[in-house]
């Protein structure tokens, strides 16, 4: 193969896409977990909003990857019919939301590489991941100022949803690191204009959150240490239940329709 191989772009491209989906997908379902345990019902609809929005990303961009890879599989091909190891998400969005100011946190820090992100992949020569984000990058600019909007009323609230805040920012500043992780082939589609190394926004990902954090009288982490492998299929011990959950009733009526 030589590098301006179609076949090898083509697939290189799916696993970028699919990756990118996985994320949508596994946040999405986290955030489900919310529903009636928000802290106010306008917070469940608005949690339960942005998880639909995210489930609208991750059904285009897995029937995207279908095509892409020559497989035709189904977006409910990929959601339901592949195993853990198969799962190419980012350790941070499948972390169990436990706290709410985790959840906060972990939203700030994905809407924000979200936004930045879409923006910049609205340029892609490929159409349908353009066309995709031309729409998503608006649905994740309201995720964006949700967190943002959340991070500061509790950074700035009582002591103690600042000590929380603080402590869901230490727990996962170190899972960050991964959303900007770019290997070669990601890096020869970033050249051939098809798809965005996520490491190219980190400069600018630092800068906006960093702002945020300091309007809120937060402190941004420095961790001695970086999480990775999602990427790769290599997934936390929390990951395996939530998938068996999400895959549950398909696993059990096989080809059923509704």
């Amino acid at each position: 193969m030589t590098v301006d191989d179609p076949g090898r772009s083509a697939h290189d491209l799916a696993r970028y896409v699919l990756g990118l989906a996985d994320d949508a997908l596994v946040l999405s379902q986290r955030l489900c977990e919310w529903v009636t345990r928000a802290p106010t019902i306008e917070e469940d609809l608005a949690l339960s909003n942005i998880a639909l929005d995210l489930l609208g990303h991750a059904r285009l961009l897995l029937g995207h990857a279908g095509v892409l890879d020559g497989t035709g599989r189904s977006e409910d091909d990929l959601a339901y019919g592949r195993t853990e190891r198969r799962f190419r998400n980012t350790l941070l969005v499948e972390l169990p939301g436990g706290d709410f100011a985790v959840t906060v946190v972990r939203q700030l820090a994905y809407a924000h590489y979200a936004r930045l992100l879409y923006g910049a992949l609205e340029q892609s020569t490929d159409p349908v991941l353009a066309a995709f984000a031309v729409r998503a990058v608006k649905e994740v600019e309201y995720h964006r100022m949700h967190a943002t909007q959340w991070t500061v009323r509790l950074g700035r609230g009582t002591a103690e949803s600042r000590r929380r805040m603080q402590a869901g920012l230490d727990l996962l500043w170190p899972y960050t690191a991964e959303l900007f992780e770019s290997d070669e082939p990601v890096r020869r589609l970033d050249e051939a204009g098809s798809a965005v190394a996520p490491g190219r926004l980190r400069a600018a990902w630092d800068e906006e959150v960093a702002a945020v954090l300091a309007a809120a009288g937060l402190t941004v982490p420095t961790p001695d240490w970086r999480a990775t492998g999602g990427r790769s299929g290599l997934h936390t011990e929390e990951f395996g239940p939530m998938l068996a959950e999400f895959q549950s009733v398909h696993r059990q009526y096989p080809g059923g329709s509704w």
